[in-house]
């Protein structure tokens, strides 16, 4: 192949799309916001019955509607508009698979906040929020706002869902009786966990104000009987005395120390041959190939003074300082990664 053979044959392309991708994005995440997906959840319309219902202008309402097509959010048939598959699944609000809500946060909160991302890089502060504060103030303001703190742990549901479900299935619960989930938000990993074993009694701790969204949704899942709410600040006050400590998308929001400390007080509270399982979108230890856990440090940047995303390795030697043994780490949904880590 000639140098100007290999000329030829790379094309814009690739970085049209990546300069371009927040158009399908902003897409995607304005059909959330509009409940298209709620809309279709019974029946096909077609785009006037659609434009109807969603109170949308008739200047542009069929390509947004074929756009979607096109994403495979929806389908198009004698000129009548369906969910797609992954759309009927876990976009319906009225279905428990629904992770709509994590998206509905991306498009209030986060797409604005990540318009200040060269701001960041530059100045190492967040742009949200948080800017000029600590991350302790951006959620006692996010959690003093009742309409923002429902769509926060409801955007938390969303995005655990998966690995919640596999936590449940893959962690050997079985030797165990009783569990914490720390920052336990609306009670999403909790109730997947006690839904799928009726043997274990279950904590959800988390600051105060989130008790009633807590009770509500552990109660709308059947399962209020053998999970209660603690109220606490892991900063603060002493972690629930339990045989399991889980952790999700809890040491990622903090800095090095205070990531230490949340690791050290899990130790301190669990008992002799407790176990302590950390989630999330772990980088890989190459740092070659999880794109989302190199996404999701960025957000940290955005979002937090202190956090990031860490490798298992760096995983590894916190939790081996802290003196935990016998850890281990298994692939989740997607790119989330559990660590398990054993009190001798």
């Amino acid at each position: 192949m000639t140098a100007n053979t290999m000329e030829k044959s790379v094309t814009p392309e690739k970085l049209m799309q990546l300069g371009l991708g927040f158009w399908a994005s902003k897409v995607f995440l304005s059909a959330v916001e509009l409940h298209v997906f709620d809309a279709l959840a019974n029946a096909p319309l077609t785009a006037e019955e659609l434009t109807q219902t969603l109170a949308l202008s008739e200047r542009s309402n069929r390509d947004f509607l074929d756009a979607l097509v096109v994403l495979g959010l929806l389908t198009r048939d004698n000129q009548k508009y369906s969910n797609g598959p992954e759309a009927a699944e876990y976009l319906v609000s009225t279905k428990p698979s629904y992770i709509g809500g994590f998206f509905a946060m991306v498009n209030s909160r986060l797409y604005k906040s990540w318009g200040g991302l060269t701001e960041a890089l530059k100045s190492g502060m967040p742009q949200n929020e948080a800017k000029d504060t600590d991350s302790k103030e951006l959620f006692a303001k996010l959690y003093q706002d009742p309409d923002r703190l429902r769509l926060f742990l409801g955007s938390m549901t969303g995005i655990s869902r998966g690995p919640a479900h596999a936590i449940a299935t893959k962690f050997a619960w079985k030797s165990y009786k009783t569990f914490a989930d720390v920052g336990t938000a609306q009670g999403g990993l909790a109730t997947a966990i006690a839904a799928q074993h009726e043997h274990l009694q279950g904590i959800g701790f988390d600051l105060p104000e989130v008790k009633l969204v807590f009770e509500e949704y552990v109660a709308a899942n059947g399962v209020q009987q053998r999970l209660k709410f603690q109220a606490g600040d892991f900063f603060k006050d002493e972690l629930p005395k339990v045989d399991v400590i889980v952790m999700g998308h809890i040491l990622h929001d903090w800095n090095l120390d205070e990531k230490k400390m949340l690791v050290r007080k899990a130790f301190n509270a669990l008992p002799s041959g407790g176990a302590y399982v950390v989630y999330d979108t772990m980088i890989d230890n190459d740092r070659s190939q999880n794109l989302t856990g190199l996404l999701m440090s960025l957000n940290m940047l955005i979002e937090t003074p202190g956090g990031f995303d860490y490798t298992m390795h760096d995983c590894e030697s916190w939790l081996t300082e802290a003196g935990f043994k016998d850890i281990k780490f298994e692939p989740l949904i997607g790119p989330h990664t559990m660590a398990i880590a054993i009190k001798p």
